[in-house]
């Protein structure tokens, strides 16, 4: 090992050692605490991340560590640790107070492997700018990496700023008070007042749909009627209002209904990172499919 030029066995290596230096840092310091990256920090950790990928690409040629990362050999063996610690993400409850697996979005080796990652895709992305050849080839391939690298640095980088509230309303009363995870009490920039809450039960009783119809205040005296139902959110002011639960005991004769709201400021730009995802999978299946024609003619010719 750690004779040029470096192979798959120097990637995985690379990988394991941050995952152990991650369960390090995870049992000296605790889980990662994203508050801490809330704005402007997060501008100024992601202008440093950027000034790192560039300087760590300019001295490619003189640090092979540096240039090791421009290669499938340092790629491959990183995206199989992401789609490890992904996938046991995805296998186990994630909560916001739980403990190393069951809390990965605080979990120092799943942070610090998405950093390589994000490193890595930095450097290729720059090297792909150097090195610019077929429009039909770059665009497609730029935009994909452009596009998974900002959902994945501002997806994570955001998590400081993302605000999650739950707030208890009740008919014939407008609340601008909501509870955080830690259970302090925030005014909300807006009022909501239930009108009323709906109910549809199957034969047996149990809930179907429950759903909330709310009036919505803000601050500059907008109104909004709307109603609320699960997993079909109103936004108001960049806050989305979900229906959370309603007081169990009452059923559909619920006077109360129990709301939560979140507003994420990088969610658009996470979005962006999605659609540049989206729109490079067109190119490459409409650039792919011109390319593929134009052989079979040269063929046939």
């Amino acid at each position: 090992m750690w004779t040029n030029p470096w192979k798959f066995k120097e990637g995985f290596f690379i990988g394991g050692a941050l995952i152990l230096v991650g369960l390090a840092l995870q049992l000296v310091a605790g889980p990662v605490v994203w508050e801490t990256f809330s704005w402007p920090v997060n501008v100024v950790v992601f202008g440093a991340l950027l000034a790192l990928i560039e300087s760590m690409f300019l001295l490619r040629k003189k640090v092979y560590a540096f240039r090791f990362l421009c290669t499938y050999h340092a790629a491959v063996p990183a995206l199989v640790y992401v789609v490890a610690l992904t996938m046991v993400m995805g296998l186990t409850r994630q909560q916001s107070d739980g403990t190393w697996l069951h809390s990965m979005l605080t979990f120092w080796p799943f942070v610090l492997v998405y950093l390589y990652v994000a490193l890595i895709l930095g450097i290729i992305i720059l090297n792909r700018l150097a090195h610019l050849q077929s429009w039909r080839r770059d665009v497609p391939f730029l935009l994909n990496h452009v596009g998974i690298f900002l959902a994945l640095t501002t997806g994570s980088l955001g998590n400081g700023d993302m605000q999650r509230v739950k707030m208890i309303t009740t008919i014939g009363g407008a609340e601008w008070r909501a509870l955080t995870n830690d259970g302090a009490v925030k005014e909300m920039p807006l009022s909501i007042e239930l009108k009323k809450f709906i109910m549809e039960t199957y034969d047996d009783g149990s809930p179907k749909r429950f759903a909330s119809e709310i009036h919505v205040t803000t601050k500059e005296s907008t109104t909004l009627d709307a109603v609320v139902d699960v997993n079909k959110p109103v936004e108001v002011d960049g806050w989305k209002i979900y229906q959370y639960g309603y007081d169990t005991q009452q059923g559909a004769n619920s006077r109360m209904s129990i709301l939560e709201l979140v507003k994420d400021p990088w969610l658009p730009i996470v979005y962006c990172g999605i659609y540049m995802m989206l729109a490079g999978a067109v190119c490459m299946f409409v650039f792919g499919g011109r390319n593929r024609k134009t052989v079979v003619v040269n063929r046939m010719k």
